[in-house]
């Protein structure tokens, strides 16, 4: 095991091991160590840690020390050269009338080294713009050539979801992204909707390939004669985060429906026509590859519950559901409702019929168990005789005005 720390220069940039030497590091802190290029100053993105021998690329620098006041005085002062060189630089690049686009400029951290970034869709001749540089800035002067998908990495930005760019914020290294993965997943090949701001295939299409691939295995292709619970058909579409597919009927003339991959049996994966031996198994058989699971969530319904009592509760939900009429306020409604001199029902006469009434008289015509007669079997509650006394009120004659008793 060899103790490590983990480093990195600029933001977004890759992480390089260090040696510390024996000495703690913290996570954020700023240190100095020793590169090819001299000192260089950068931000401990991991503090001590053990690692496989096989992990680390000898020889391993060292760390130097921990970044002073003074050291980072020395940054800021580079920092505020690094616009000014870039200001001289656009106007040395206009004067040469050079067809390239400067993107970053980078000074060592003793000064003595002066890197420019920039992208062309050639090759530059910049012999000129390097001697002119150079005796400006007095330093040594690199220009690189870089690729637009780094340009987007060291100016950052937004993508179309929202969030920094992947590659300013935790990539490492690009990745090969190619238009099949966006065929795998079914994506639109419409440039614009799979390209990032860099003008290449969004980099997040390489983070979700490896589960797409295995749906895949799983899933029959499209245009697969296949045997489902409902008859015999040709896969007509495949939706790989679901592992469902539409299957079109032969013997049915409606629209696909939909299947789990578990409900189906491919006879023929793929293109091609129909095995001319093949003989459609009964119904019976066929009906064995449904999914019990898969049917509850289709139609809604609880597996542990009677079709009869479904059923009835399906039909009084949706009449509480529906507005009920007023009842007529008058003195002697009540009275005249329990007369029987109108015996028609509530149906004929135009008046809304309670959901609990209208359960309860569905429910006995099919001779199935309800709710309501779950509740009339609960004894009621005896009322107290306190409860009489408050609310028994002594009849009062109209003429006379006396109670009797």
């Amino acid at each position: 095991m060899t103790e490590i720390i983990s480093v990195r220069f600029r933001s977004g940039g890759k992480q390089y091991y260090f040696d510390p030497l024996g000495q703690q590091v913290a996570e954020g802190q700023a240190v100095i160590v020793e590169t090819g290029k001299g000192l260089e100053y950068g931000t401990c993105v991991k503090g001590n840690t053990a690692i496989d021998d096989e992990a680390v690329v000898q020889p391993l620098r060292p760390l130097v020390r921990l970044a002073t006041d003074r050291d980072e005085k020395q940054v800021r002062d580079n920092r505020r050269r690094e616009k000014d060189a870039l200001r001289i630089c656009q106007q040395l690049i206009e004067r040469h009338g050079l067809e390239m686009k400067l993107v970053d400029v980078e000074y060592s951290f003793d000064g003595s080294k002066i890197i420019f970034f920039f992208t062309s869709d050639g090759r530059v001749d910049f012999r000129a713009l390097v001697k002119d540089l150079a005796g400006i800035l007095r330093a040594r002067i690199e220009l690189r050539q870089i690729g637009v998908r780094d340009e987007a990495r060291m100016l950052g930005g937004f993508g179309i979801c929202g969030k920094p760019f992947c590659c300013a914020q935790f990539l490492g290294e690009f990745q090969p992204v190619s238009i099949k993965m966006a065929k795998t997943q079914n994506l639109s090949l419409n440039p614009t909707k799979i390209s990032g701001t860099c003008g290449r295939l969004m980099c997040c299409l390489k983070y979700e390939q490896d589960a797409y691939e295995d749906a895949v295995k799983r899933c029959p292709r499209q245009d697969s004669f296949v045997e489902c619970p409902d008859g015999v058909g040709t896969v007509a579409s495949v939706n790989l985060l679901k592992e469902q597919v539409k299957v079109k009927l032969e013997d049915s003339t409606e629209q696909p429906k939909s299947y789990l991959t578990s409900e189906i049996r491919v006879v023929r994966s793929g293109k091609g026509r129909r095995p001319e031996d093949y003989v459609a198994p009964p119904a019976s058989e066929l009906e064995k590859l449904r999914d019990p699971q898969a049917e509850a969530a289709r139609t809604g319904r609880r597996l542990d519950a009677p079709a009869d009592l479904s059923a009835v509760l399906d039909r009084y939900l949706g009449e509480q559901t529906q507005p009920a009429e007023e009842p007529k306020k008058g003195k002697n409604h009540a009275r005249r409702k329990n007369s029987g001199k109108d015996a028609r029902p509530a149906q004929e006469k135009g008046k809304a019929e309670r959901p609990a009434a209208r359960a309860l008289r569905q429910a006995a015509a099919q001779n199935e168990p309800t709710l309501v007669e779950r509740e009339e079997k609960q004894p009621a509650a005896p009322a107290s005789s306190a409860h009489h006394r408050r609310h028994w009120r002594p009849h009062r004659r109209k003429s006379g005005g006396q109670s009797q008793s």
